[in-house]
């Protein structure tokens, strides 16, 4: 009886023993420091905006969160291809640590939208084309990490994923571009892919340093859930290693039963 195993990449690299390391200490600190940078001018500092007042700083949280979810999902496609085409375990890892840390930061953009769009709107939701193309990314993310949790050989489910990967990742310049190709309600550009952005001062400080503690903690969390997805996989290895030779053992001709094991402890004799 084998045990069907993705091929590793690096299978001659030392196994971490934690998720943490010096250079995740360094760049946690530095996601902190400019989190509650951003925080600082995104609430305090900053002033409202002349035409959405308050609400403005909804976007200071909307748009790292966003950025980040986009970067994670592009790092599930390029994994997927990547294992597509290696196959090994390494690019298995990566795309589904990129596509669990995807849906969590997109999972807030959409919450926060729904924030943004009861104060701008009056209601949560509206099924305008910016939302809409929005929750059809978000569910083909969760589609993805729902095939993953399916029990299936590891070659195969891995494959499955991959071709999810590579569909999923088509919708992102869809839903980005949706405000431009068709009439919504959704809010047009404001700082990003625009030459002039409309924000200025400490308003666009706050903006860039939510942007930049966004993308440092999507990368914190991508770090350390890559390497606990690694040990899993050992783990279960390695369980599956001692499961197989405790049933050689019971199995093998020259095994001692149990009358003999309790004759050889100085068990009673009858």
């Amino acid at each position: 009886m084998t045990s069907t195993k993705i091929e590793s990449s690096s299978a001659a690299a030392p196994a971490p023993i934690g998720t943490g390391s010096r250079g995740t200490k360094v760049l946690g600190a530095t996601a902190l420091f400019f989190l509650v940078l951003a925080v600082a001018y995104g609430l305090f500092i900053s002033p409202a905006d002349s035409q959405l007042g308050n609400t403005v700083r909804i976007i200071y949280m909307h748009v790292p969160t966003v950025m980040a979810a986009y970067v994670a999902f592009l790092i599930t496609a390029l994994s997927s291809a990547m294992y597509l085409w290696k196959r090994t375990e390494f690019w298995d890892l990566l795309g589904s640590s990129g596509a669990e840390i995807g849906v969590l930061f997109f999972a807030v953009t959409i919450v926060d939208g729904a924030l943004w769009g009861k104060v701008t709107w009056g209601v949560f939701w509206r099924w305008e084309p910016r939302l809409t193309t929005s929750a059809v990314l978000l569910i083909m993310y969760i589609g993805y990490l729902a095939v993953r949790a399916i029990p299936a050989d590891p070659k195969t489910r891995a494959t499955r994923c991959a071709i999810i990967g590579l569909v999923a990742v088509v919708n992102i310049p869809i839903v980005h571009k949706a405000v431009d190709w068709w009439r919504g309600l959704h809010q047009g550009k404001t700082v990003l892919g625009t030459i002039h952005p409309d924000m200025g001062g400490t308003q666009l400080f706050a903006m860039y340093s939510a942007l930049i503690a966004g993308l440092l903690v999507c990368a914190w969390l991508f770090v350390h859930r890559f390497r606990a997805g690694f040990l899993a996989e050992r783990a279960s290895e390695l369980g599956l290693d001692q499961a197989l030779e405790e049933r050689r053992l019971e199995s093998s001709p020259a095994a001692p039963s149990s009358r003999g094991a309790r004759d050889d402890l100085g068990g009673p004799q009858t």
